[in-house]
């Protein structure tokens, strides 16, 4: 660990050199940017920026695209909490506390725990990168499609139980989410399917167009049913010390903090983890174990703070099944491979040994570029919660710019625009019928993850079931999906027994 410990401070002398001080400054920039502005996301600025990264040093390539990530996530919240609108898919977990803060005049608090709890998670993923990084491979390997099934399958059994409302409506939105995630070209076989024909379906629906949809269009559409009644909302000091959060916010906050930092890291080593896995699966575990869940949903801090570090922490952990394995846990990452491939660099476990410079350049550059960010974003604060000056008649076109513009500009396509549109339509009716959209979109991010774990393990089974049963993490996972499942109906059991 010392050993660990000292190749950081050598890789902080890197992270410190000028060139990649800059670089690093210009990723947390345009990260912050990528993540304000819907639909952008950190993907296509990522692929865009590749052939950049060839006139740097290897270092510097990956400190700038790294930047941009997990940067990405910082500037995602703000749009999630003014506006209801996800400035990037991980962000969206902050829709459901965020935004109802906002409302309710704390949209500066909601802002300062966010910046505050992902430099946390982002510092803690950093040093704890330092501890188990190296020893990373042979644990990681452990995970195959069949753990990763079960896994999945408790995360499905969850998304019902962050929903509103009653548990069959909850259970409605999930199988339709997972119905909306089998569209499109089977990767297995090759086949469409529900594509019916329209070219702009076979490669599915893009979690991002969903998202926008779902939530911001929807919200549009009740800005303009309350357009009458005024902007109740109460409007805060713009002094920036009367924006950041409580001595009584912190005191709620750090057990979600360190939950969701801890719950994040891990599920950032897992490919197909990530940060939008690990915000809604940190939003679970707090209103699961949240003494009064029906505060969730309305503006409960703990929904903002917990998911907020669990994507950075996330984020962060993520680059190690890259780097140490060769893995990427998502697209994002598997871009930032590519600049690695490209600069002749070939990840996996030898890469401490042939690029140490480069692997603790690239963790050191991560607090360096942490600190950035907390520096930049908890300044602006002040400027941002001024959106909440804007009338409601003047929210819900700006609302609408933002999801248009964002859905476009992820294919430049009007297809997408037409799906954000119908979405939204669909969402407005769904939310007056007192259904929650949530289930519907954790669902849908899950399913196609565990129909493909799902078909990879039996294959590999040649079709037997009960290997799920035969892995001691899978079966231990199954065990604890049946209690879940069984929870609500003992308590309900217990309730008529007591009557």
């Amino acid at each position: 660990m010392l050993d660990s410990f000292s190749q950081l401070v050598m890789g902080l002398g890197i992270a410190l050199e000028p060139t990649h001080l800059a670089i690093a400054l210009l990723g947390a920039i345009l990260g912050t940017a990528v993540g304000v502005l819907p639909g952008l996301g950190p993907s296509a600025t990522v692929s865009l920026l590749l052939p950049v990264t060839m006139m740097l040093d290897q270092t510097g390539a990956i400190i700038l695209l790294a930047g941009i990530y997990y940067g990405s996530l910082y500037g995602g919240s703000i749009t999630s909490v003014l506006m209801r609108v996800p400035g990037e898919a991980a962000s969206l977990v902050s829709c459901f506390d965020g935004y109802p803060m906002a409302q309710q005049g704390r949209a500066g608090a909601a802002l300062g725990i966010s910046a505050f709890g992902s430099f946390i998670a982002g510092i803690s993923a950093t040093l704890a990168i330092t501890i188990v990084g190296p020893a990373f491979t042979s644990v990681a390997l452990a995970f195959g499609p069949i753990e990763k099934t079960s896994i999945v399958a408790l995360g499905l059994v969850l998304a019902a139980s962050i929903g509103e409302g009653s548990r069959i409506r909850a259970w409605t939105m999930v199988s339709l989410g997972l119905l909306l995630s089998t569209v499109g070209v089977d990767l297995i076989s090759g086949e469409e399917r529900f594509a019916f024909g329209v070219s702009y379906l076979r490669d599915g629906f893009n979690i991002a167009v969903l998202a926008m949809g779902l939530f911001g269009v929807s919200e549009m559409l009740m800005l303009i049913e309350r357009k009458a009644s005024p902007n109740t909302a109460p409007m805060p000091s713009y002094r920036l010390r009367d924006l950041l959060p409580t001595a009584t916010d912190w005191k709620v906050s750090t057990g979600p903090i360190a939950r969701g930092t801890v719950l994040g890291f891990f599920l950032g080593l897992m490919p197909g983890g990530g940060a939008l896995v690990a915000g809604f699966a940190s939003y679970m575990l707090e209103k699961k174990i949240s003494p009064s869940p029906e505060r969730f949903g309305k503006g409960a801090i703990e929904g903002v703070a917990g998911p907020e570090s669990a994507n950075n922490a996330a984020a962060q952990a993520s680059f190690i099944p890259m780097l140490c394995l060769g893995i990427p846990a998502n697209a994002v990452i598997g871009i930032i491979m590519g600049a690695l491939l490209m600069q002749n660099v070939v990840p996996g476990p030898q890469i401490l040994t042939e690029h140490p410079d480069l692997f603790w350049g690239i963790v050191a550059s991560m607090l360096v570029g942490n600190a950035m960010l907390i520096i930049l974003n908890v300044p602006l604060i002040r400027v941002f919660v001024l959106l909440l000056r804007i009338p409601q008649s003047m929210m819900a076109p700006l609302i609408v710019l933002f999801c248009v513009v964002g859905a476009f500009s992820m294919n430049n396509s009007l297809f997408d625009v037409g799906v954000v549109i119908g979405c939204g339509v669909i969402a407005y009716g769904l939310r007056k019928a007192g259904f929650d959209l949530a289930p519907l979109l954790l669902a849908f991010l899950l399913g196609s993850l565990f129909e493909e774990n799902l078909r990879q393990g039996l294959i590999l089974s040649l079709g037997n079931p009960l290997v799920f049963l035969d892995s001691p993490i899978s079966l231990t996972v199954i065990l604890f999906t049946i209690a879940v499942l069984m929870a609500p109906l003992a308590k309900a059991l217990k309730t008529r027994m007591a009557r």
